[in-house]
């Protein structure tokens, strides 16, 4: 029996009511977590907690509840977080046995707050969409109509409408006046399901643009499921605006963010929040990526807007923190947090940031814990070791990674399941680890050496290293020493998924509202 402090289902469900902070974590593989998990419950599998947690929950005196589903998962991710310095972790109680037991909500698939949350927008607002068949006629007819596509543009990238421009989410309200300048031109605003079209669609219409705008109703899904064909590859993008038209989408931002209770500050007020140790504060830099990397403030993180409001549980993973928004036009915060605060967040925007503050340059660096008892090898000494034969090679990379390319013999592990990775995996006389560039590989190195008694090496550079040095790759799914359960299949990804399923996705996605309403903690609030 486990001698772990826990905390109950009413423990969280309190707190969560009382808007206190709440860090409740789901220690499983992406997969398991997908299948089965309470509403606020973020997922940083055991695998890859080091490399995630310090910037997810920040605060080492947070209190965190983690739970598996009796693998066995939690206690180790227990005594991981307080080597970490975390001081105030216990076990949700009997694990997520225990929440179903307490009658708790269970909840499906991932990033759920923000895919409910876009149900409720909906619901409350009766957000206007168009079925497929009716967008496919108003291209056929030449009508006057643009289709803005609110997702990453990578997503774009591989499947897109027929004409469609890549408008991700916090941009819309920035760009679509000078993309749809005739107030007579439709805007139909899609995403590959529901909830990035819903909520550009009602950004744009709380934002008070003339044009008639509708969603695509049920985005790429729906055109699919109508039969008709996407376009691959695509590169439209947005171009930029000119000054008038970003005074007025700033405008427009402000008055939207100020009937949604978005907080203003300074960057004095944020530096107070970041020295204060008995608060969660997030600052996120809502611009583009290519925007952050140009020019940012010092310990902001790279986040679109709307892949924030999408995926607010994996970037803000303590509920109940404060989160603070950034940009450089009044625009693309104002409505990123707008939507933050109908979601039941304590945001505020930074009003008084110049161009001058920007001092940072360069992606985002996210921050990991130092790890030294390992001793690497190089590539060439790799290829030397596996041509002498009697080593294995163990690649931690994500399954999808692996199956693209990895190093000719190397097997795919899964650092959660090491036991079951090395019983697999054929003895050796010594042990290689990689992952793309070893950063999440380093952390395995003393575990593959306790239970293997063997000596245990780090290509230094990871997998990035040996294609640099020109040497062969392979891709396939053979040799995989674990399940491919580190990443929940996503029926609105990709051009493979069967009818059924994404008909069952959106048949679930119908359902949120109902189940919003039984779990009873969400706090939404819609304008």
């Amino acid at each position: 029996m486990s001698l772990t402090a826990t905390r109950s289902f009413a423990d969280i469900r309190r707190a969560l009511l009382a808007r206190t902070e709440v860090a409740l974590v789901d220690v499983r593989e992406e997969d398991p977590y997908a299948k089965g998990h309470p509403l606020f419950a973020v997922n940083v599998p055991l695998s890859k907690l080091e490399l995630e947690v310090f910037d997810r929950i920040p605060r080492r005196d947070t209190a965190i509840t983690v739970y598996d589903d009796g693998e066995g998962l939690a206690e180790l991710a227990v005594h991981r977080l307080e080597a970490l310095g975390y001081s105030d972790v216990r076990l949700l109680e009997n694990g997520l046995q225990g929440w179903r037991d307490a009658g708790g909500e269970l909840f499906i698939d991932v990033n759920v707050p923000s895919k409910a949350f876009g149900e409720l927008v909906e619901h409350e607002r009766d957000t206007p969409s168009l079925p497929a068949e009716e967008v496919r006629a108003l291209l056929d007819q030449n009508a006057d109509v643009v289709i803005l596509d609110a997702r990453r543009f990578d997503e774009y990238q591989t499947m897109s409408i027929p004409s469609g421009i890549s408008v991700p989410g916090a941009e819309l309200v920035l760009r679509a006046r000078e993309l749809a300048p005739d107030p007579k031109t439709r805007i139909i605003v899609n995403c590959a399901g529901r909830t990035r079209s819903l909520i550009g669609t009602q950004s744009l219409i709380n934002a008070g643009l003339p044009n008639p705008i509708a969603a695509l109703r049920n985005g790429t899904i729906g055109w699919l499921l109508a039969g008709q064909t996407l376009e691959h590859g695509q590169a439209r993008r947005f171009a930029e605006v000119d000054e008038a038209t970003r005074a007025q989408a700033a405008t427009a931002a402000r008055e939207v963010a100020d009937r949604a209770g978005v907080q203003r500050t300074t960057l004095a007020q944020w530096q107070q929040w970041q020295a204060d140790a008995t608060r969660t504060t997030y600052l996120f830099d809502v611009r583009t990526p290519e925007e952050f990397a140009l020019s940012h403030l010092p310990t902001a993180r790279s986040t679109p807007g709307g892949q924030l409001v999408q995926e607010t549980d994996h970037f803000a993973s303590v509920r109940g923190a404060r989160i603070v928004l950034v940009d450089d036009d009044g625009v693309r915060a104002n409505m990123s947090a707008s939507w933050l605060a109908q979601m039941g967040w304590d945001v505020s925007v930074i009003d008084d940031a110049q161009h001058s503050d920007f001092t940072a340059s360069g992606e985002w660096r996210p921050n990991d814990p130092e790890v030294s008892n390992f001793e690497t090898i190089s590539a060439q000494t790799l290829q030397q070791w596996q041509a002498e034969g009697s080593v294995a090679v163990l690649d931690f990379t994500t399954s999808a990674n692996y199956v693209k390319q990895h190093i000719p013999g190397a097997w795919w592990a899964l650092r959660s399941q090491l036991q079951d990775v090395l019983y697999n995996v054929p003895d050796a006389e010594r042990y290689v680890l990689t992952c793309g560039t070893s950063r999440l590989a380093r952390f395995a190195v003393a575990e593959v050496e306790a239970l293997t008694g063997q000596p245990v090496f780090l290509l230094e550079g990871g997998t990035a290293s040996w294609k640099a040095a020109n040497l062969p790759l392979e891709g396939g799914d053979e040799r995989l020493a674990a399940a491919r359960t580190d990443r929940y299949r996503r029926p609105y990804e990709g051009t493979e998924a069967p009818p059924e399923a994404m008909q069952a996705y959106l048949d679930w996605e119908f359902g949120l509202v109902a189940q919003l309403g039984r779990d009873g903690t969400h706090g939404f609030k819609v304008i």
